[in-house]
C-alpha cells in the first residue's frame, strides 16, 4: 500500500441526500474522510447505514448531492477510488464453494501470504475447509482476512465488520486496523459494537434522518 500524505481529503460528501424503495433516508448529509484517519457511521436500523456505502461505491444511484473521491466527482473519480477501494459487505464476498485458501488465492494472494493471513485471525486448521461448512464467524473471518494481505487498498468501506467476532478477533482487527491507519490509509465502516481506535470519528445517520416519501425527489443520479 502507498502512504498518502495525512492531509490529503480521500473523500468528501457533500448534501448526500439518498433514496431507498421510494423513501429519503436521509438528507443534507456531510462529511470529509482525510488519509489516515477513520470514521464509525453510526444510526438506528433502517437509517440507511448500508445504502450510504452501497452509494458510496457505486452500487447505489438513487441519490442527489456530490460524492468526491480525491478531488473527482462521481462517475468520474469512481474508477480511481474502486482501484484503491477494499469493500467488505455483510455477506463478506466469500465463495461458499471454496476453501478459505481458495478464496484468498482467487482475490490474487499467492499461498504464502494467504496461509499468513488465515493465521492472523486463527484460521489455522481450516484452510481447506470448505466454507459452507464454517461457521458465521469463521466465514466472517475468511473475509476479514482480506485486510491482512500484503498492498492492501488504501481505502476501506467497511460494513459491520465486528459482527460474529470473538473478543479475541475483535481485538486483532482493531490492532490491523490502527497499523492500516499509520500507515495513511482511510477507513469508513458502520458497525454496532464500540471501537477502540485511536482518533475515531463518529457520523451519526439519525442526525439527517427524514420521513417523508418519494415524491418530490428529481430522478435517479445514475452512474455509468
Amino acid at each position: 500500500m502507498s502512504v498518502t500524505p495525512k492531509s490529503q481529503v480521500v473523500l468528501q460528501v457533500t448534501d448526500l441526500t439518498c433514496i431507498r424503495d421510494g423513501r429519503r433516508l436521509f438528507e443534507g448529509l456531510r462529511f470529509s474522510l482525510h488519509a489516515g484517519a477513520a470514521i464509525q457511521v453510526k444510526g438506528s436500523n433502517g437509517a440507511g447505514k448500508t445504502t450510504l456505502l452501497r452509494t458510496l461505491i457505486g452500487s447505489s444511484s438513487e441519490f442527489s448531492g456530490d460524492i468526491l473521491w480525491c478531488g473527482d466527482p462521481y462517475p468520474k473519480g469512481l474508477p480511481a477510488m474502486r482501484d484503491s477501494l477494499l469493500y467488505i459487505g455483510h455477506r463478506g464476498g466469500v465463495r461458499s464453494g471454496l476453501t478459505p485458501l481458495e478464496n484468498l488465492t482467487w482475490y490474487g494472494a499467492n499461498q504464502e501470504a494467504a496461509l499468513s493471513a488465515l493465521e492472523s485471525v486463527d484460521l489455522t486448521g481450516f484452510e481447506d475447509s470448505l466454507c459452507h461448512s464454517l461457521s458465521a464467524g469463521q466465514n466472517r473471518r475468511v473475509a476479514l482476512a482480506r485486510l491482512f494481505l500484503p498492498n492492501s487498498p488504501r481505502f476501506w468501506i467497511l460494513d459491520e465488520p465486528l459482527t460474529a467476532l470473538d473478543v479475541a478477533g475483535v481485538a486483532a482487527l482493531e490492532e490491523q486496523m490502527a497499523a492500516h491507519l499509520r500507515n495513511g490509509g482511510s477507513i469508513l465502516l458502520t458497525s454496532h459494537q464500540p471501537l477502540s481506535l485511536p482518533g475515531l470519528d463518529a457520523l451519526n445517520l439519525s442526525d439527517y434522518t427524514v420521513f417523508e416519501s418519494f415524491s418530490d425527489f428529481g430522478g435517479e443520479h445514475v452512474l455509468s
